[in-house]
């Protein structure tokens, strides 16, 4: 199965936060839903092209997290997650890309008043749609 993550080589986020990031993301959107089969760390890793130490800490990560279970033998599989956390892990992630983004924005010398205009902007695009 091919999971639909990509890797930004010029993010200054680490290889292995993207990767989870996305993976978690597919999980609590339902994309990858529960008892889906992931593949194997070393098939995941040829596939991005990157290490299987990469793909072993993400793996990890989300299994600490309850979003994954591995099964000595037979591999490692998306866990059911409950709406609660599902709603509360999507706000969270949400929170962040938002957080990022005002951060950056500001940065780059943009007020307040220009981001909000921008972000209605994009609202009123995406409502149209």
């Amino acid at each position: 199965m091919r999971i639909p993550v990509q890797i930004n080589e010029n993010s200054a986020e680490p290889l292995y936060r993207q990767v989870e990031n996305q993976l978690r993301a597919l999980i609590i959107s339902g994309q990858l839903q529960e008892g889906t089969l992931l593949p194997s760390i070393r098939e995941f890793a040829a596939d991005l092209k990157c290490s299987v130490i990469t793909i072993r800490r993400v793996y990890q990560d989300l299994e600490n997290e309850g979003l994954l279970r591995t099964r000595q033998g037979t591999g490692t599989f998306v866990t059911g997650v409950e709406e609660e956390l599902r709603t509360r892990m999507g706000e969270e992630q949400v929170r962040q890309l938002i957080d990022d983004m005002i951060v950056r924005s500001y940065n780059l010398g943009w007020t307040r008043q220009q981001l909000s205009l921008l972000i209605e902007e994009l609202l009123n695009k995406h409502d149209d749609q």
